[in-house]
């Protein structure tokens, strides 16, 4: 049941703009490496052409993401269908991260609300766009993103964030170095 297509059709990003929920998968290269899933909210997804897309990263308790964008740039992204007709939809592509000191990011930071622990926008390209059913997939009722993160990167401030980067975001699971080594707090 599964659908391959080149790129992301109108009706595509439509429907991925609706989904409150989406998902990044990475890997590192080595056998042993963990495979790592990450869950993202705050509608930070955009699109910026029907083979480029991108999300502003918001600080978390690891890094994986950029540790693996830094190694190898392999990304996946899955948006699921948890209200109305049955879907999945995967991303499959090379990514990236910009950080505020990059040239490219006075070009990308205004298309994202630039919220508090905000650490870096990951780009990609995309090579392939795969749709399936999604029947397996449960349907569940849409409340509201939390503000538990937003309120815990306001309370921290510029200078609590940046140290808790640097404890936390250096590197991944793996020992694999990330981005934010070398970077300041967006502000």
């Amino acid at each position: 049941m599964a659908k391959i297509v080149p790129s992301i059709s109108d009706d595509l990003r439509t429907w991925m703009m609706e989904q409150h929920l989406f998902f990044v998968g990475s890997a590192p290269l080595t056998a042993d490496g963990h495979v790592n899933i990450s869950p993202k909210g705050q509608e930070t997804f955009r699109f910026f052409s029907p083979n480029r897309v991108g999300y502003l990263d918001l600080t978390g308790s690891g890094n994986e993401t950029s540790a693996h964008m830094k190694e190898n740039g392999r990304i996946t992204f899955m948006f699921c269908a948890f209200t109305g007709a049955p879907r999945i939809l995967r991303l499959y592509g090379k990514g990236r991260v910009v950080l505020p000191d990059d040239t490219e990011w006075t070009e990308l930071a205004p298309h994202f609300d630039l919220l508090p622990g905000a650490r870096q926008i990951v780009m990609a390209e995309v090579d392939i766009v795969q749709t399936s059913c999604g029947f397996a997939v449960p349907l569940l009722d849409y409340v509201t993103q939390r503000d538990t993160l937003i309120k815990w990167a306001e309370t921290k401030g510029e200078d609590g964030l940046e140290a808790y980067w640097q404890e936390k975001n250096v590197q991944s699971l793996d020992c694999l170095p990330t981005h934010i080594a070398n970077r300041t707090v967006i502000g």
